[in-house]
Parts: C-alpha cells; sequence; structure tokens
C-alpha cells in the first residue's frame, strides 16, 4: 500500500511532488470496496517545529516522513518505515502530512492553527470515505498542536486512537481540543518523559498561556491516558505487557519521544493492533498516583545540542 505525502499550503492541499488533485486521490486510497470491505488502519504522521515541504534539508518527507528507511539525515528516523507502512504488504494506509513549521516558535504556533483546519479537511474526506476503517494519528511537538487544532473540524468518529509525543500545547487548549464531538471519541495517548521538561519549560515562558496558571501538562480526562516515559512504574508495566522501552537515554532530549529505542515497537502494537491492547487494559496496567512533579531548576548539563526554540534542529 503506497504511502500519501500531503501537505497543507497557502493555497489549500497538495500532493507532495504531484499535481494530482488531493481530495479523490485520498478518496482512492482510503474508499472500502463494497463487496470486500477494508478494515485496515489509516495512520496520519504530524511533524513538528523546524520543517517545511520542499525546504531543502527541512522537508519532512525527506527526513521523519520519509518512505524510505535511510533519510537524508543520518540521524533521523523514519516515521512510515518504523511502523511498518511502507511497501505492497503494508497493514495500513499511511498518510504523511506536511506543513510550513519553519521561521520563529510564534509564527509556528501560530501556522498550526491553520495547519490543523487543512489536516480536519484531510481526517474528515479519509472518515467519509472509509468509515468502517480505524482512522489514527500521531504527532510530535507542535505536529500534536496540528491535530488536537484539527479536532473541533471533524466529524464524530473521525480519529480512532491519537498519540501525541511531547505535545506543545497548554492543558485547557488540549481538554477544549478534546471535548469535541470528534475529541470526545478518540482514544488519546499523551507521551511525555522527564527529558522534554526543560523543553515545556521553556515553552512556557516564550507562548503566552490562554489561561492564567496554564501549563503544558495533560488534562484529566476520561478518554486520555498518560505515558510518562521516565517513570519506572511506566516501563516496568508497558514491559509486563510485552512492550518494553528502554530507559531515558539523556537527560535532556526533545526528540526521544520518536528516537527512544523500543517506542515504535510501543506506537506500532498500539496502532496497528489495538484490538490486543485493549484502551481499558492499558490504563489499568499504567494507573498509579502521578509521580512528583520534577524540579524545573536542574543541576548544569552538558547539552548535545541546543534548544529548538530559535534552532537549527527540527523536531
Amino acid at each position: 500500500m503506497p504511502l500519501l505525502r500531503i501537505n497543507a499550503t497557502d493555497r489549500g492541499l497538495g500532493l507532495h511532488g504531484s499535481a494530482q488533485p488531493v481530495l479523490p486521490s485520498l478518496h482512492r486510497a482510503a474508499a472500502d470496496a463494497p463487496d470486500a470491505p477494508d478494515t485496515r488502519p489509516i495512520i496520519v504522521m504530524v511533524h513538528g517545529f523546524r520543517f517545511a515541504p520542499d525546504a531543502g534539508n527541512d522537508c519532512p518527507h525527506t527526513h521523519i516522513l520519509a518512505s524510505h528507511e535511510r533519510p537524508r539525515n543520518r540521524k533521523a528516523l523514519s516515521w512510515p518505515c518504523a511502523l511498518g507502512l511502507v511497501g505492497a504488504d503494508a497493514p495500513g494506509l499511511g498518510i504523511a502530512f506536511g506543513w510550513n513549521a519553519l521561521g520563529s516558535l510564534w509564527q509556528a504556533h501560530a501556522q498550526a492553527r491553520s495547519a490543523g483546519l487543512h489536516l480536519a479537511q484531510v481526517l474528515s474526506t479519509l472518515h467519509r470515505a472509509a468509515p468502517r476503517r480505524p482512522i489514527h494519528a500521531i504527532g510530535h511537538s507542535m505536529g500534536a498542536r496540528v491535530i488536537l487544532q484539527a479536532l473541533p473540524h471533524c466529524p464524530p468518529g473521525a480519529l480512532h486512537r491519537l498519540l501525541l509525543l511531547h505535545p506543545a500545547e497548554y492543558r485547557s487548549a488540549a481538554a477544549q481540543a478534546l471535548a469535541t464531538p470528534a475529541g470526545a471519541q478518540t482514544q488519546v495517548f499523551w507521551i511525555n518523559s522527564a527529558e522534554n521538561r526543560l523543553f515545556d519549560f521553556a515553552l512556557e515562558r516564550l507562548i503566552p498561556p490562554p489561561q492564567p496558571q496554564d501549563r503544558i501538562k495533560d488534562p484529566d480526562l476520561p478518554n486520555l491516558l498518560p505515558v510518562h516515559l521516565s517513570d519506572p512504574h511506566t516501563l516496568e508495566a508497558l514491559h509486563a505487557r510485552g512492550l518494553p522501552v528502554a530507559p531515558p537515554q539523556r537527560r535532556l532530549c526533545h526528540w526521544a519521544g520518536y528516537l527512544r529505542p523500543g517506542v515504535f515497537d510501543l506506537y506500532r502494537a498500539v496502532l496497528l493492533h489495538p484490538q490486543r491492547h485493549p484502551f481499558a487494559a492499558l490504563q489499568a496496567a499504567l494507573a498509579r498516583p502521578a509521580p512528583a512533579a520534577p524540579s524545573r531548576f536542574l543541576a548544569p548539563v552538558r547539552m548535545r545540542a541546543g534548544l529548538p526554540l530559535a534552532g537549527k534542529a527540527p523536531s
């Protein structure tokens, strides 16, 4: 099954590297055959800050959304390949969604709103074309914000499972998106770890919150499961379910949500085999009192890379 690469542009949606119209292509790729309904999942992947389609080394389609195992950047990891969504025998349809997240952090934060409107078109089209197929989404950082911005504009049932990796979104805004008809029917996995705490802290200081005292934090909702990948209990519980994830590799890493060894084995299981990993069972396995909030004031550590807030590293 081919990987579809779709971009949000100033002129609307476009197929990456093709002049073919987007929505008919989406419909053809996703639609059920009348005599043999397709129940394989559709997985939409959304990148974060410091990427933009056709932006040289910062093009997501040659980086984390590449359709081959060796992206142009030797430090990158292809999400479509890690999820098994490339090739004729792929277990589902992959959608790589690109949007302009270059410029300053403030520009990308604002642009995520309009990108969310374009993504809502994609999700709504897929849901209409294939109402029996589960549609999942995975996004990192600002890409998670794009998905949350799309939910208010989607019909109920447009998303089944949603993986938010270190989401760059305030708690109140996330709660509002997940209270919409589409959001309330979505099973949400909020992936975070102590490795990202400094980046959350910096974002809270740079982007004004929608409400006083708001935080970049998971809201308390019945359809949301916090997955704290720096919590030993969480790692033990996942290991007990046959989903081992490595412990933290660095003190600080904004990309741990997709570079940590074992995380894509977890994501593949959750997205491609939800019947083996029911949401309620995962909630029960990972349940425990919330860990104490880590200190915002860290001992000096040697940084291997600068913050992605104004630097060169895409996220």
